[in-house]
């Protein structure tokens, strides 16, 4: 499972991805029942009455509302495998987390998958899993750098022999962007631009030198077109990312002259889905002075090395294992069989 703030994914062991659905589940709260999960709860962002809450029970990687995750994944899940939740000797799950991760994040991990049958789950960096899944020889004695680019957060490792060397976790994505241009938007058109707009802007730089867009007029309240500068665009998207420039400086500036130097010819490699984000690749290589690689499919990175994990396709472990009778981490992965599917 990769649990983002975007998007939740799920592979299930000789099926594949089976689940690929936006992280929000919304709730209806005059009663507390759940409404919608998935595509259909991203549909109601912006159009649902005051009653009904969209949220995001995940972020970043971290479950901040174990409940509410929990019903997101039950009714995520059990539309295309709920057979698997009756098999008589449970599941076994592999999660991807943030790295660093502080008791409190694997916990609630844990205990929003107990409910739904999990017997155990085995906790991986999230930088090692996108590593494994762009096919970076994170196992052997040279440097493989990863920025995982996501919606909430960004995070940058520095991986050799399959364990993370340096490491930083920055509050900057994709929401930081659109974040960015709407206000811009606003404050200098006086235009306030509708949910899922602003991805379109930045998607369509590199083919229009002016976008044409539809929102909503501050003063009078009625549909405005207005046309937007392509350069002036790119120009707002440097503000936000001048910390993800200086967090990956930072990670090289942490890191093992050796490591350094096998970077300086290997490059650096952007995966997650603001890996799409015109010119970022241009802006790391000019600031580190390193070929910078955008990994195919970025977004889908994760759960790809979480699945190489899980079928074995990698030689590095997961990061630890965890019963989720008991919720603890004390236990180590030695089992060979950790993820033959339960009789």
């Amino acid at each position: 499972m990769d649990l983002g703030a975007s998007r939740t994914r799920v592979y299930l062991k000789n099926d594949g991805l089976v689940v690929d659905e936006p992280s929000l589940a919304a709730v209806d709260t005059r009663t507390g029942g759940l409404v919608a999960v998935g595509s259909v709860a991203a549909r109601m962002v912006g159009r649902s009455p005051d009653h009904i809450r969209v949220a995001r029970p995940i972020s970043s990687g971290t479950v901040v509302d174990a409940e509410l995750a929990q019903s997101m994944l039950r009714q995520l899940v059990d539309r295309r495998v709920a057979p698997i939740w009756r098999r008589p000797g449970g599941v076994r799950a592999v999660v991807g987390v943030p790295h660093d991760s502080g008791p409190l994040t694997r916990k609630a991990a844990v205990a929003s998958l107990a409910g739904l049958g999990v017997r155990r789950v085995e906790l991986v960096d999230i930088p090692v899993a996108a590593a494994v899944g762009c096919g970076l020889p994170v196992d052997l004695p040279e440097a493989a750098m990863v920025v995982v680019c996501g919606a909430a957060t960004t995070q940058i490792a520095v991986l050799s022999l399959g364990a993370v060397v340096a490491a930083s976790i920055l509050p900057v994505g994709g929401d930081a962007i659109d974040h960015a241009i709407a206000e811009h938007l606003r404050a200098r058109h006086g235009v306030v631009m509708p949910t899922g707009a602003i991805r379109e802007i930045y998607a369509r730089l590199d083919a229009d030198e002016v976008i044409t867009v539809i929102g909503k007029d501050v003063a009078t309240g009625l549909a405005r077109t207005l046309a937007v500068e392509s350069a002036g665009v790119r120009d707002i998207i440097c503000n936000p990312l001048a910390s993800l420039l200086d967090g990956i400086t930072g990670v090289l500036r942490r890191s093992p002259p050796d490591l350094v130097v096998d970077l300086a010819d290997r490059g650096i490699t952007v995966a997650g889905g603001g890996a799409h984000i015109p010119g970022l690749d241009a802006m790391i290589g000019a600031a580190t002075g390193m070929p910078v690689h955008v990994a195919s499919d970025p977004q889908s990175r994760v759960i790809d090395g979480l699945a190489r994990l899980m079928d074995g396709r990698s030689t590095k472990p997961p990061r630890e294992p965890v019963h989720a009778e008991t919720s603890s981490a004390e236990e180590t992965a030695t089992d060979p069989e950790a993820f033959a599917p339960v009789a």
